[in-house]
């Protein structure tokens, strides 16, 4: 993730020191502001019995924050006994973001204000190649046209990509479907965009958003399978995600498992195992093995239409299908034993409930350990919806410390 903005101090003044005027006044300001940035009206009452300070102290507060331009007066509180108390928001236009999601030959882009309120999105064909840093730079002037901000406006861009993530640089390393991306990518966005930028891995995102509002949520440990045209996981542990030393964990399309080739060819996930088995090639070829679905059809729609038939081949598929899923899902829940297995990406959406019962039923046949296996609940977009989340946790953590100042 991003490193958090430190406190600006202003000049000639040190760091606040513990317990002085100073450093609780910017507590109380922090601790006002936090509570308006998800999107509440509250009146100082209700935030004087919220943070714990007494009403003089809050309007002490909203003062300081209004002349910040972070705080505004929306209305008034009526039906209560006694005059009508005026109500408080943040406000909503003190910071923008961006986020995206780079795919071969398409890219999806979404402008949203601190509230987390979107207020333009758009996917479109980028032909498949390119300058990246010229795509992320025109797909951003194209939203922030659509949404009526500057780009200067924005104060945090979060970009979800394919392929592993480099922890120490933060650039993009084996984007395979995205050859234009690599070291130095990161540099030259920071540069044309002239802010931080942050790219992050595109099922690490997903995980994210199943986590904030997905089926992942409230829950602590979880690993969210990604079935598409690469098969993918994210695994959250103690409610944080875990990258590995390399950027490189969850990249379980290399894992070796049986009943498929192994192969020292690292150059490309085709090579791995689980992608052997269940990569979105795999499925297509497994349906017509079965007998089952359309000639030219994706991944996604034998899999759709397999569950929305009640016949024998499409039982058959499914259940093999399952079967594979099953084997790397079990290898991952008797390392780490999560306790949920979510299944995300095309295949696991197209899948359902009816992919998901027959993954846990196999997993409970052959593996020690018997996790919920649950279909992704985030419909649409999931990368993008994390690239947002997470630019918007940024935005907000960047307000937050600008009160120090």
């Amino acid at each position: 993730m991003a490193s958090q903005s430190r406190p600006h101090q202003a000049s000639g003044r040190g760091p606040a020191r513990p317990g002085t005027p100073s450093l609780l006044r910017e507590l109380n300001d922090r601790a006002a502001l936090e509570l308006l940035l998800d999107g509440r009206s509250l009146t100082r009452s209700q935030l004087s019995e919220l943070t714990g300070v007494s009403k003089v102290t809050v309007a002490q507060m909203l003062t300081r924050l209004e002349e910040r331009g972070l705080v505004a007066a929306v209305g008034s509180n009526s039906g209560g006994r006694g005059p009508n108390a005026a109500l408080y928001s943040v406000v909503a236009s003190s910071a923008y973001v961006a986020a995206l999601y780079m795919e071969h030959g398409l890219v999806s882009t979404a402008v949203a204000d601190v509230t987390g309120r979107v207020t333009a999105e758009a996917r479109e064909d980028t032909n498949g190649d390119g300058d990246p840093v010229e795509l992320v730079r025109a797909a951003v002037d194209r939203a922030c046209q659509r949404a009526g901000v500057s780009v200067s406006a924005l104060s945090a861009f979060v970009i979800g990509s394919p392929g592993v993530v480099d922890p120490v640089t933060g650039d993009p390393r084996w984007a395979f479907n995205l050859p234009a991306w690599h070291e130095g990518v990161l540099a030259g966005l920071r540069g044309a965009l002239h802010k931080n930028v942050l790219i992050e891995n595109d099922v690490n995102l997903a995980a994210m958003a199943e986590h904030a509002a997905g089926a992942a949520t409230g829950a602590d440990d979880f690993v969210l399978l990604w079935l598409g045209v690469g098969v993918g996981l994210s695994t959250v542990l103690g409610g944080r995600l875990h990258r590995g030393a390399f950027g490189a964990a969850g990249e379980i399309g290399w894992l070796p498992l049986p009943g498929a080739p192994v192969t020292d060819d690292v150059r490309h996930p085709a090579g791995g195992g689980m992608q052997w088995l269940a990569g979105a090639d795999a499925v297509r070829a497994l349906a017509e093995e079965h007998g089952f679905g359309s000639a030219g059809a994706s991944a996604e729609e034998q899999v759709r239409a397999a569950v929305a038939d009640s016949g024998e081949r499409a039982g058959r598929f499914l259940d093999e299908l399952a079967r594979r899923v099953a084997l790397g899902a079990v290898a991952v829940c008797t390392v780490i034993d999560p306790g949920l297995v979510v299944l995300g990406g095309e295949v696991g959406l197209a899948g359902g409930a009816a992919l998901a019962d027959r993954v846990a039923a196999e997993v409970a046949r052959i593996c020690p350990v018997r996790p919920r296996v649950v279909p992704t609940a985030v419909t649409s977009e999931p990368v993008l919806r994390g690239a947002l989340l997470t630019a918007v946790n940024q935005a907000r953590a960047d307000l937050l410390a600008s009160v120090a100042g």
